[in-house]
């Protein structure tokens, strides 16, 4: 399941590429736009910045900008840095020691063709994608 924690990166980082990604966006109005809470943003974003998707800059005028262009920020990336790793069960994370029971475990496939499915499909969706998107009526993430 993804926390609230990913989907608010997503928010925030997505909030930031509407104010055009270059420039460099207060956290306190990312929040008030977003309907967050401040302190739990100002938990999130350091994160987000120790793994190079944001920059920022203290002081008046500052904030946070994107590092990149939207289109080079995938789902997975954002969630991966702000969920760790979204592997089903905890024999996929990398550097899990082998399991025992891989050899005769009938449900190993399974679970390897979801975490498969899971990483293609938010790797194939970008912020610009989502700059892109129409909004549903009623507009929740």
């Amino acid at each position: 399941m993804i926390s609230t924690k990913g989907r608010y990166s997503i928010r925030i980082l997505l909030d930031i590429a509407e104010q055009g990604g270059n420039v460099f966006v207060p956290m306190k109005d990312v929040a008030e736009r977003q309907g967050l809470s401040l302190k739990y943003v100002e938990r999130i974003v350091p994160a987000l910045k120790e793994n190079g998707l944001v920059a920022s800059v203290h002081g008046k005028g500052g904030g946070y900008r994107l590092t990149k262009e939207a289109d080079r920020y995938t789902l997975w990336e954002i969630l991966s840095v702000t969920e760790g790793d979204l592997a089903p069960v905890s024999c996929l994370k990398p550097g899990a020691a082998p399991c025992e029971r891989a050899e005769e475990c009938k449900t190993l496939t399974v679970w390897k063709n979801y975490y498969k499915l899971t990483k293609e499909y938010f790797s194939g969706i970008t912020l610009a994608d989502l700059l892109d998107a129409p909004l549903p009526d009623n507009y929740v993430i």
